[in-house]
């Protein structure tokens, strides 16, 4: 092997162990067919900042951009680092006219780096379709893990984990969430919730009027200073939360799952004639579900394409 690629090679080690961001970009600009282009999706703290592993840092400190989705929330993060990194908004606003050139800059060489505000990105989150879009196209994906919180209320909650469904944020309309809590009342694992600490009270009211016998906890403000657990009933729970006004911070609901007996009881209460689409679009719109909800939970239902089920939502609407 040339001597040049040798001390190359001992260099970039060097840099790395170092921390020192700049070398490796330095180094990475002498022979770019030592150092490909990838898309890096990173893992971020949800509250403490010691969760950040030295990967984490590391990975941060050599990309050549991070796409963030506020670049306010992440440069305060970049500066308690101590890493000058190019920042660039990629949100859900933006993600799909933003895919197209991400995806060029990789396969020209450049690493890339996604993160979220905090957590785990593409769970719940637009960099689904962007990792998504540079797996088709055949680029590198690497993911650094770091905190999530599904998990780690999941964990904090110390309800039955073997099966677990996450669900992300629950319909804001009431009759649209019940009708949502209805469905996820069949699904033979716990729950995880993520809501608004302003609409936390009223929706553990509608978890327990759809599923009155479940034991669910309400998780708050994960690894950070006032962090918090509420189990109980759901019912009590529900009364309890609503007694103490607003809350603050992110909030996590986590459901228990159902017995054997209740699914049994569920399911044999559901087994009528099943509705047609078109019935199921009616029910939804009268419930006051959102058209866009509305089309994405039937579409899952009936196994059929989002934008088809959008068509015929927005035709029933304006009927």
């Amino acid at each position: 092997m040339p001597s040049l690629v040798l001390q190359h090679l001992e260099d970039l080690w060097q840099a790395r162990e170092l921390g020192r961001s700049r070398g490796a970009r330095h180094l990475r600009a002498r022979d770019d067919r030592l150092m490909p282009g990838v898309l890096s999706v990173v893992g971020t703290p949800i509250g403490n900042l010691e969760d950040a592993s030295p990967r984490v840092r590391r990975v941060l400190g050599e990309a050549d951009a991070v796409l963030c989705e506020d670049t306010r929330v992440t440069g305060r993060l970049m500066s308690a680092f101590g890493i000058s990194a190019r920042l660039e908004r990629c949100d859900e606003n933006v993600m799909d006219a933003r895919i197209a050139g991400v995806l060029e800059r990789v396969a020209a060489g450049e690493r890339v780096a996604f993160v979220s505000d905090a957590g785990m990105p593409g769970v719940s989150d637009p960099g689904q379709r962007l990792v998504d879009a540079a797996l088709d196209a055949g680029l590198p994906v690497e993911v650094i893990p770091g905190p999530s919180a599904v998990t780690c209320a999941l964990v904090a909650s110390g309800l039955a984990s073997e099966h677990f469904f996450f669900e992300g944020f629950l319909p804001r309309k009431r009759g649209a969430q019940l009708a949502r809590l209805a469905e996820l009342a069949l699904v033979p694992g716990t729950l995880v919730v993520y809501e608004s600490p302003r609409r936390v009270a009223e929706t553990l009211a509608n978890v327990a009027e759809a599923m009155p016998r479940r034991r669910a906890a309400l998780v708050r403000e994960l690894t950070k200073l006032h962090e918090e657990v509420v189990r109980g009933e759901a019912a009590e729970l529900a009364e309890l939360i609503a007694a103490r006004g607003e809350l603050r911070g992110e909030c996590v609901i986590v459901i228990s799952a159902p017995t054997e007996e209740e699914l049994a009881a569920r399911r044999a209460a559901t087994a009528g004639p099943e509705r047609t689409l078109t019935e199921e679009i009616a029910a939804g719109l009268e419930a006051g579900e959102p058209k866009s909800a509305l089309a994405k939970r039937l579409a899952r239902s009936f196994s059929l394409p989002r934008a088809e089920v959008y068509d015929a939502v927005v035709a029933a609407a304006s009927a």
